[in-house]
């Protein structure tokens, strides 16, 4: 009869075994709501980070390619500053700073050049600060992504620790410290934490690697404002 009761027993036991792997949609359903809505900023986070990353790096690589053919034009061409004038809203950076220098030559040399040093710092100065709004506009969003990468881990924490407090909590309820007790709330409150590291790490990549590209593209930029200073100094000296 002992053997019967064992042999009964064995599909009820099978039946209700515990999974094997983790589901992730299941621990955010069972956790509670303090949990839940941190998992979810830390979702929403995490798609505006991968949307950032996105959308920055075809920016950055449809900047790099225009202005590369423009700076080509410019050089190229047997007056740049016709070029420049031919494009009334000009289309990348390189041209808006070519753009802002021969701007402030055309306002200081109208009525005569009274003082080349003074003319020549001015159009330096002007396209310095356009090579400074085009760094700056290309960089908008990288806060964000810095913002995330070094808080997204502490709010995870706190997901974490708001878990297994309420996982201690149904301890002191149910007079009953077994694992089968404890585990289901802690890997619930644990989940957060890994959520705020999935939101965390492309989030700190992505700024270091951009961050450097900002700032190639800003002195890639400045390079160019430097020649096409160089170009100015070398007219109004032989005006």
């Amino acid at each position: 009869m002992t053997i019967l009761n064992l042999l009964a027993a064995v599909p009820s036991a099978a039946g209700s075994a515990a999974p094997t792997r983790l589901d992730p949609l299941e621990l955010f359903l069972d956790a509670d709501i303090v949990v839940q809505l941190v998992i979810t900023g830390l979702i929403l986070a995490s798609i505006w980070v991968w949307t950032i990353i996105v959308s920055f790096s075809l920016r950055a690589r449809r900047e790099e390619a225009r202005s590369g053919r423009f700076e080509r034009l410019f050089w190229d061409a047997d007056e740049p500053e016709a070029l420049v004038a031919s494009r009334k809203r000009p289309d990348n950076a390189s041209a808006r700073v070519a753009a802002a220098g021969l701007a402030e030559l055309r306002r200081s040399t109208e009525h005569g050049v009274k003082d080349k040093g003074a003319t020549g710092e001015r159009v330096a100065q002007a396209m310095e600060g356009q090579v400074a709004i085009e760094a700056d506009e290309l960089a908008e969003r990288l806060t964000f992504l810095a913002t995330v990468g070094s808080v997204a881990p502490f709010i995870g924490l706190f997901g974490t620790v708001w878990g297994i407090m309420n996982s201690f909590f149904s301890i002191g309820q149910q007079q009953n410290s077994s694992l089968a007790v404890v585990a289901p709330g802690i890997s619930e409150a644990l989940f957060a934490t890994a959520v705020g590291l999935f939101a965390a790490i492309p989030a700190v990549i992505a700024y270091n690697r951009f961050a450097g590209k900002v700032g190639g593209f800003e002195a890639r930029l400045q390079r160019f404002a430097d020649r096409v200073h160089a170009q100015i100094g070398r007219e109004l000296e032989g005006a």
